[in-house]
C-alpha cells in the first residue's frame, strides 16, 4: 500500500461521520479515512452511534457543532428524509436519505445508493447499460427502492420486483410508477440484469439458491451483499460464464459524492481502496 501522509487535525478540521444504531460494524470510517490520508485533508470521519429516538436531535446538534455532514445507515434512512430541510430527486425517488450535507444553515439530503450501484456495474461490467434490457430485482426494501429508481431513471425498459411478501413489492411498484411489475418467481428469460438486494447469501444467512439457466449469456448478475465477497449467487453466475458484480464496489462508489461534498475532493475507487476496506472479508 502506498504510504499516506500523516494528518494532524487543526482547529479548522472538516468533520463528517456515519450515523447508525449500531454502527460499530460500518466500514465507512475505514474507507473515508484512507481517502482523507491519501489527499492530505485536514479532517476526520467518525462513527456516530445514535439511538432512533435521539436521531433528529443528534443531526441538528452535528450541524450546530460545525460538521460538514454525515452518512446515514440502518435504521435511520427514513428518519433522515424527515429531518431534512431539502432533499434532492434521488432521495425523493428512493424515499430515504443516506447522505446529509449541512450547508448555509440547512440540512440537505440525497440518496447515493442507486448511483453507487450503477457506478459499480459500469466498472465491473464494461459496456453494460441500464437501457440494455429488462431487470429483475429480488427484494423490496430500501436498497431495492434506491436501485430500482436509479435503473428506471437510467432508461431501464422494464423492471420486475420479486419479494417473499408480494404486497410489499406491489406497494413499491405503485410508488415507483413506470414499467414496473411484480412476480412470484424471477422472470429470467430475456433479462439483462438480475440484482439481489435481500440478505440471502450474507454470512450467517441461508444461501440464495437460484437456477440461472434461463438467463441470456450476456446478462449481468449483481449482489449487494459483500460479506462474503463472492456469494452463492455470484459463484453460480460465474460458473455459468455470466458477468458477476460483487457488492463491495457499491459501498465504495456510493461514498464518493458525500466525500466530495464534505471535503472538496472527488475520490477514486481503486484496487488499493478495495484491498484496504475489504481485505479481511471472507472470499466465500
Amino acid at each position: 500500500m502506498t504510504a499516506a501522509p500523516l494528518i494532524t487535525l487543526s482547529g479548522q478540521a472538516r468533520l463528517a461521520g456515519i450515523l447508525g444504531w449500531p454502527v460499530g460494524h460500518s466500514r465507512s470510517p475505514r474507507l473515508h479515512g484512507l481517502w482523507l490520508r491519501r489527499h492530505g485533508i485536514d479532517g476526520a470521519y467518525l462513527p456516530l452511534p445514535v439511538a432512533p429516538e435521539r436521531f433528529a436531535a443528534a443531526v441538528r446538534s452535528l450541524a450546530d457543532l460545525g460538521f460538514r455532514g454525515a452518512n446515514v445507515t440502518i435504521p435511520h434512512k427514513e428518519a433522515a428524509f424527515a429531518v431534512c430541510d431539502r432533499v434532492d430527486t434521488t432521495a425523493h425517488r428512493a424515499g430515504a436519505v443516506n447522505t446529509l450535507v449541512f450547508r448555509d444553515g440547512a440540512i440537505e439530503g440525497s440518496n447515493t445508493d442507486g448511483w453507487g450501484f450503477l457506478a459499480n456495474c459500469a466498472e465491473a461490467a464494461p459496456g453494460w447499460r441500464a437501457a440494455a434490457g429488462p431487470a429483475v430485482i429480488l427484494g423490496a426494501g430500501g436498497s431495492a427502492r434506491a436501485i430500482a429508481a436509479a435503473l428506471l431513471d437510467a432508461g431501464c425498459p422494464k423492471l420486475t420486483l420479486v419479494n417473499r411478501t408480494p404486497a410489499r413489492a406491489e406497494a413499491l411498484a405503485r410508488q415507483l410508477g413506470g414499467p414496473v411489475e411484480v412476480a412470484d418467481r424471477p422472470p429470467l428469460a430475456g433479462a439483462a440484469l438480475l440484482v439481489n438486494t435481500t440478505s440471502l447469501g450474507m454470512q450467517g444467512q441461508p444461501p440464495l439458491v437460484l437456477d440461472l439457466a434461463a438467463l441470456p449469456a450476456a446478462a449481468v448478475v449483481a449482489d449487494i451483499v459483500y460479506v462474503p465477497r463472492e456469494t452463492s449467487l455470484l459463484a453460480t453466475a460465474r460458473a455459468r460464464g455470466l458477468t458477476a458484480v460483487e457488492g463491495l464496489g457499491m459501498l465504495l462508489h456510493q461514498a464518493r459524492p458525500g466525500f466530495e461534498a464534505w471535503f472538496g475532493v472527488r475520490p477514486a475507487v481503486d484496487a488499493e481502496l478495495r484491498d484496504f476496506v475489504g481485505g479481511d472479508i471472507p472470499a466465500r
